[in-house]
């Protein structure tokens, strides 16, 4: 017979009941993992930025690296072999959910999992890639953050041909490999009779193709670029920048980061706000939401960057263009007392009308067929048509 003294009895029923309670804070405290693959390099300032703003966000959230949370990073680099290496590994960790940063990362990542959920960044047209069913209800194990629609590619042209009125060749810089990119490329292709320009598809996927296709457009007159956003150009801007300024390119890009490290203007995009709003969508998953019904979201904010001393350099006019253009909202990044580049007074109005224009409206739409009834698609296809057209016609 075992005896078991009061005292003994009364530590052991004691700890009994505490059993329930310290299993419930160690399922509250269980360890998740997520993995994050940058396209870029982890040198990189902008990407430090975005990420900081990206855990601050999931701090907020009460999620705390080494508490709560193991953060596993993997950088890119544009170099497509090591995302392919790392996609493979950070998948083999079996993490909890991916923050994945661009379609060269994305690709890779649907290939080795169609079970780990993922949030993207920064992919302009993830239906078009095959990464979503629908915007709205994504559906499968992916969802994330789109920077802008297609038609934001005509803004580009339409901002370099108003601050370089003589561009008459434009060469769009892009990375072939990336579906969404020549759908850019073509959506400005589109335009560009309109505005008198030759568009030529200029496709980079190193430094030294990016010296080679620049150096060979500037061998003609009256160029201009649009250099679009992928991992080869984010990582070489640098490069690109200062070739742009060798052969006294006008250029238009995405983010304002190149306009900040000397590039001429930019149009797009301020991403700090969509990498906390992945925190969001990562603490909803990581509390049991499933990515296929979280809706891929756009920004409601962009921005105009003008580079000052840029424009000085590559021809100025007068203080009063500056002054008229950040009466306009442009932000300035240089010498506010210098002047835009020749000709280019014009370009505010347009500009301005870009800005207010990209403010996200919602539209209803309520039809009493299915979705893929050809009679109603033909209807609503004639109705975004007429919608488009009175867009592009707006004073």
């Amino acid at each position: 017979m075992i005896r078991v003294r009061r005292r003994e009895f009364i530590m052991l029923l004691g700890s009994a009941a505490a059993w329930p309670l310290a299993a419930r804070a160690q399922q509250r405290e269980r360890m998740r993992r997520i993995g994050v693959l940058m396209s870029t390099t982890e040198s990189d300032p902008e990407t430090q930025y975005y990420i900081k703003s990206f855990l601050q966000k999931l701090q907020e959230l009460g999620w705390e690296h080494d508490r709560n949370v193991q953060i596993e990073y993997r950088w890119g680099g544009a170099n497509l072999d090591r995302i392919r290496t790392y996609a493979t590994e950070l998948v083999g960790l079996k993490p909890d959910v991916i923050l994945a940063q661009t379609a060269l990362v994305v690709a890779p990542l649907q290939q080795e999992t169609s079970t780990v959920p993922i949030v993207f960044m920064q992919i302009v047209d993830p239906l078009e890639s095959g990464f979503v069913a629908s915007l709205a209800r994504p559906g499968g194990n992916l969802t994330g953050f789109t920077p802008f629609e297609l038609s934001t590619a005509t803004k580009w042209l339409e901002l370099l041909k108003e601050v370089a009125p003589g561009v008459a060749r434009v060469a769009t810089i892009f990375n072939p490999v990336q579906s969404p990119q020549v759908a850019q490329f073509r959506t400005i292709e589109r335009v560009a009779p309109s505005l008198g320009v030759l568009v030529t598809r200029t496709g980079v996927s190193d430094p030294a193709d990016i010296e080679n296709a620049v150096t060979d457009f500037a061998r003609g007159s009256n160029g201009g670029l649009i250099v679009v956003p992928n991992p080869v150009t984010i990582a070489h801007r640098s490069l690109i920048i200062a070739l742009a300024d060798r052969y006294r390119l006008p250029a238009v890009y995405a983010y304002r980061y190149f306009a900040a490290d000397g590039g001429l203007i930019s149009y797009g995009p301020h991403f700090a706000d969509q990498y906390q709003q992945a925190a969001g969508y990562i603490d909803r998953i990581l509390k049991g939401e499933k990515p296929g019904s979280l809706p891929v979201q756009a920004p409601t904010k962009y921005e105009l960057v003008i580079n000052m001393k840029t424009a000085k350099a590559l021809g100025s006019r007068s203080a009063a263009d500056a002054a008229r253009a950040r009466r306009r909202g442009a932000r300035m990044i240089g010498d506010a007392s210098s002047s835009l580049l020749g000709e280019a007074a014009a370009a505010w109005p347009v500009a301005a009308r870009v800005q207010q224009g990209e403010h996200i409206r919602r539209i209803g739409v309520l039809l009493p067929a299915a979705a893929d009834d050809p009679e109603f698609q033909a209807r609503v296809g004639a109705f975004l048509q007429g919608l488009q057209q009175g867009l592009d016609h707006r004073p």
